[in-house]
């Protein structure tokens, strides 16, 4: 069952968040149901403008329609990632979608309201839901690339004003974490104190965190030991999600965690099996990992568990 991002918010407020996941293919997809049905948990699917590109947009949305027949108990958000306002209108028309993000995050303050102000306009006429983008995170990811100079922290007076002045149902707010497999260099966490006077200012709204792969050292270690050259990557404490969500974070993103145990599952099979080139049989054992992973997540986010209790409740 899809639903809308706000729809979900309102179930997770103050008690859990939910997993925002992006997938690209058909493998992702199937591991990606299967470990939140697992687990008991509604969920978010991200597609963003890569994996738009990747195949053909229509494609992904042809996958995910046939999943939600597959595994008709789901419920979740269709959400497009990282949209500039073209790709908006462009998934708000297609009817697909029950969720875009704006970001227009590197723009002035006021010329970013415009544009997130335009987008809720145009989308909340159709019913669905809106996030937007305030403060930068750095990183690289996909066609997202900020230096550490120009990252910088949420202002919450200024979110206070922005969800005010744009109408947008929920903000990405940056309060430490940044964009890929290589978040930071040191022993730095989350800044909960910026969430915690941003819920001061709008209390009740929902908060959203970008660039929150934990970049499991297990996982790192395991390609390396398989070919791979992955140095210095570390992401976000996990056990740093869950008071995130109790504090107002309703939506955490986890993207390159997934292509982490896709590069692992990956190269360890072709290590072990190198006269196998039928790609179904790793295909398989990917999409089995990939669930634990996703309910493993599940767990950690506090969304475990509540699938029948939200299905229940947007049946009323």
């Amino acid at each position: 069952m899809i639903v809308t991002t706000k729809q979900l918010f309102e179930q997770a407020y103050g008690k859990y968040a939910l997993g925002a996941y992006n997938i690209n293919n058909a493998e992702q997809t199937m591991g990606l149901f299967k470990g939140n049905m697992d687990s008991k948990a509604p969920f978010i699917i991200q597609i963003s403008k890569g994996a738009r590109a990747y195949t053909n947009k229509l494609m992904l949305e042809g996958i995910i329609r046939a999943a939600d027949q597959i595994f008709p108990d789901a419920v979740f958000a269709v959400h497009l990632d990282h949209g500039d306002e073209a790709t908006c209108y462009d998934c708000i028309d297609s009817g697909f979608y029950s969720s875009v993000m704006i970001d227009a995050s590197h723009e002035s303050f006021d010329e970013n309201i415009a544009i997130t102000k335009r987008v809720v306009d145009k989308a909340h006429a159709k019913g669905i839901s809106v996030e937007a983008e305030l403060g930068q995170l750095g990183g690289v990811e996909e066609d997202i690339s900020v230096s550490e100079d120009q990252a910088h922290l949420t202002d919450p007076n200024q979110a206070a004003e922005f969800i005010k002045r744009s109408g947008c149902d929920s903000l990405a707010c940056a309060i430490g974490t940044s964009h890929g497999a290589f978040k930071f260099s040191g022993g730095q966490g989350l800044h909960f104190e910026v969430v915690e006077a941003i819920q001061k200012l709008v209390p009740g709204y929902p908060l959203v965190l970008h660039g929150s792969s934990s970049v499991p050292q297990d996982e790192v270690a395991r390609i390396n030991a398989a070919g791979g050259a992955l140095k210095g990557a570390k992401g976000v404490d996990a056990n740093q999600y869950l008071p995130a969500a109790k504090l107002g974070v309703c939506k955490i993103n986890i993207d390159t965690d997934g292509r982490l145990v896709w590069t692992r599952v990956y190269r360890e099979f072709f290590r072990d099996k190198p006269e196998v080139f039928d790609f179904r049989p790793m295909g398989k054992v990917f999409m089995e990992e990939y669930a634990k992973f996703i309910a493993s997540r599940n767990e950690l986010l506090g969304s475990a568990g509540h699938l029948d209790e939200v299905r229940a409740a947007l049946k009323k």
